[in-house]
């Protein structure tokens, strides 16, 4: 394990460059990169490609590649091996690319440091995760500093609308990795690391009617959205909160005018899961519905799409190990649980030990509010270059 005094010589030398990661923090900010724009989220896969070049250029070896997926933006892979001789396996770190945030956000929510905080779209959800790998990655550099393990940073352009086109590649890097770190904002201001994530899935149902006049025959109609309602009551039931199973019908759509008998009705449905076994027994729940009235007709889509990241043995010794190192930065760290998702939960679900939460401390993600602190950078990319070069 990294000395103490090892790791006070990270922090000593980042909090020297902090004001280097807010720059940079601000240049990837300005560089708007909602998921669903595709030229966009490129156009900062290559500024930072560009970036890790740069680092891998000085490492022992190392290799930088964009690439590009049919319908997301490029994905970024970067390996680097600062050791001597031949790598012993691999660490993979995981960050996106891509943001919620619609281009033209920051005229109404321009990037500013005020306060100690850098506020902006994508500051803590997760560029400053992306900066942070970029100036740990210098550090260990700068100090002659040599992990014994390959280190491969994948960043995704998809993972805020649930990585179909990053999956893949996250999951064959899982597979070659003795573990997977994942620079996905801290759990509150206290900094804490995730040791569980929630499974997410959704599902959909559809119920086809009858039209009819309301007024004049509405006996030969049939209504889809009171059919509708009955299932979701059905649905509700099968939560389980206590285990925590949740479901949440946030969207439904249904009817043309007030005195026509609607003849369609759909809603979504969120699905949460603390399990991997919770998935099948709510999947084969729901599509097992079928239509109070037999006049109806339902169709039922969706599912997990997102398994667990459970807290195994390897997942606690993990974060314990995270721990010993953070008190030598002064800094007690705790764990936390969160009920969203990441694509830590796709490695996790492989059994590759998987630690997450490892990049920006802050708060308010996917909000006007967005922010992260600026002091905690420093320590949090020491904390991340002494797992690597620990694990």
């Amino acid at each position: 394990m990294a000395s103490a005094s090892l790791i006070s010589s990270l922090h000593r030398y980042l909090r020297r460059r902090q004001p280097a990661m807010v720059d940079l923090l601000g240049a990837l900010v300005l560089l708007e990169s909602p998921t669903t724009d595709k030229a966009a989220v490129t156009r900062l896969a290559r500024c930072l490609a560009r970036l890790w070049r740069q680092r891998s250029a000085r490492a022992r070896s190392g290799r930088v590649r964009l690439l590009h997926p049919r319908n997301a933006g490029a994905i970024l892979r970067a390996e680097i091996f600062l050791g001597r001789g031949r790598p012993q396996g691999q660490l993979l770190i995981l960050g996106h690319l891509d943001t919620v945030y619609p281009r033209g956000t920051l005229r109404r929510m321009p990037f500013r440091v005020r306060g100690g905080r850098a506020g902006g779209p994508g500051t803590v959800d997760m560029k400053s995760g992306l900066v942070q790998a970029l100036f740990a990655v210098e550090a260990l550099e700068a100090l002659r500093l040599q992990p014994a393990r390959r280190l491969v940073f994948l960043f995704t352009s998809d993972e805020e609308t649930g990585s179909a086109a990053g999956r893949p590649m996250v999951e064959r890097e899982a597979r070659r990795s003795r573990a997977v770190l994942v620079l996905e904002p801290a759990s509150g201001l206290g900094g804490a690391l995730k040791t569980a994530r929630k499974g997410v899935g959704e599902f959909e149902l559809v119920v086809e009617g009858r039209a009819a006049h309301a007024g004049i025959e509405p006996e030969k109609g049939v209504n889809a959205i009171e059919e509708l309602a009955a299932q979701l009551l059905r649905v509700k039931r099968f939560a389980r909160p206590r285990q925590g199973l949740t479901l949440n019908a946030g969207v439904i759509e249904g009817g043309t005018r007030t005195n026509v008998v609607p003849d369609r009705a759909r809603a979504l449905v969120d699905v949460r899961i603390a399990r991997r076994a919770q998935g099948p027994w709510i999947e084969r729940r729901v599509r097992a519905l079928r239509p109070v009235n037999r006049r109806a007709r339902l169709r039922v889509a969706g599912g997990i799409n997102r398994p667990p990241l459970e807290r195994t043995r390897e997942v606690a010794q993990h974060f314990r190990l995270a721990q010993q190192l953070a008190r030598a930065l002064g800094v007690r760290l705790e764990e936390a649980s969160t009920g969203g998702a990441s694509d830590g939960n796709f490695t996790a679900a492989l059994g590759v030990p998987t630690l997450d939460g490892l990049g920006g401390v802050g708060a308010g993600a996917h909000s006007p509010g967005e922010f992260v602190v600026v002091r905690r950078m420093p320590e949090r990319a020491a904390l991340l270059a002494a797992l690597l070069l620990t694990l």
